[in-house]
């Protein structure tokens, strides 16, 4: 693929079969740009083969099988939906969905940060405590969890744990027989992103999700961006975090956004993280 070029406004000539981990849509307690089924066409208009689904407020499985093929869906474990819930992992499980993400609005993470400004669009929409660390330990509760997502072969997502935290979960995932792990938008602030957690995180085979939206709220020292020169690129793939109403949607984003990734990467590196990357990485 030499030669991809970007004109202005426009998605690269490499931007086809690409896979977007995280998208958000309404129906939501927070302001979108569109529904499931608007979101997902704009994407697809876009190069988008894939889109995940995901919501604050509970489970995207059956809104992403009536969207269509290649949308898949998950479960966000927040408190709305009961925290730590093996029965609400196995039901979206057997409706198709392929991701489970660890606590986000509920977070004490999220708690402890929430008047920062990279947390800005979620101002307005606040959920009840769900602990997942306590004393450098996994809670109890959390082990049920994992077994269900083992078994069902899950993508194990972060969502708004810390990075000593995701160490600490990502290592009993590991020692369960969880396979499939992502670090969520790692580079946010609240998140206190260390070189060493990198270390530990790299050492259990976690894969780093590349984020616009991430990117947009935060300083360019913390872009996502930087990742590519600190992590082995087969293990980043892309989650754009895009659909909040108040910020751009994925047609006005993403040109600009694959354009800093084509000139930091190459072409062809930018095209298995946006495609190859996520399909291995969702994917039975």
């Amino acid at each position: 693929m030499d030669g991809a070029r970007m004109s202005n406004g426009s998605m690269p000539e490499w931007a086809t079969g690409m896979v977007d981990l995280h998208a958000h849509a309404s129906p939501s307690l927070l302001p979108r740009h569109g529904d499931d089924s608007h979101t997902v066409a704009s994407e697809r208009g876009l190069g988008f083969d894939i889109v995940v689904l995901k919501s604050h407020e509970g489970s995207t499985a059956e809104r992403a099988v009536a969207a269509g093929e290649g949308v898949y869906g998950g479960v966000v474990l927040n408190s709305a939906i009961g925290g730590a819930n093996p029965d609400a992992i196995e039901v979206a499980a057997r409706m198709q969905a392929r991701v489970v993400w660890m606590p986000t609005v509920s977070s004490a993470a999220h708690k402890a940060g929430a008047s920062n400004p990279e947390l800005s669009v979620h101002q307005g929409f606040s959920l009840g405590l769900v602990p997942v660390i306590e004393n450098g330990k996994l809670r109890k509760e959390w082990y049920d969890v994992l077994d269900v997502v083992a078994s069902h072969d899950l993508l194990l997502a972060s969502g708004h744990l810390t990075a000593e935290e995701t160490v600490v979960l990502f290592r009993e995932a590991r020692a369960r027989g969880v396979e499939r792990l992502l670090v969520n938008h790692p580079k946010m602030a609240f998140l206190h992103w260390t070189a060493d957690a990198g270390a530990e995180l790299l050492a259990l085979g976690a894969h780093l999700e590349l984020g616009i939206l991430p990117d947009l709220l935060g300083p360019p020292d913390s872009s996502s961006l930087t990742l590519v020169e600190e992590y082995p690129h087969e293990l980043l793939v892309f989650g754009a975090d895009l659909g909040h109403a108040h910020h751009p949607d994925p047609a006005h984003a993403m040109p600009t956004w694959l354009a800093d990734l084509e000139r930091r990467v190459g072409d062809d590196t930018a095209h298995r993280i946006l495609t190859a990357n996520g399909r291995r990485l969702l994917l039975p």
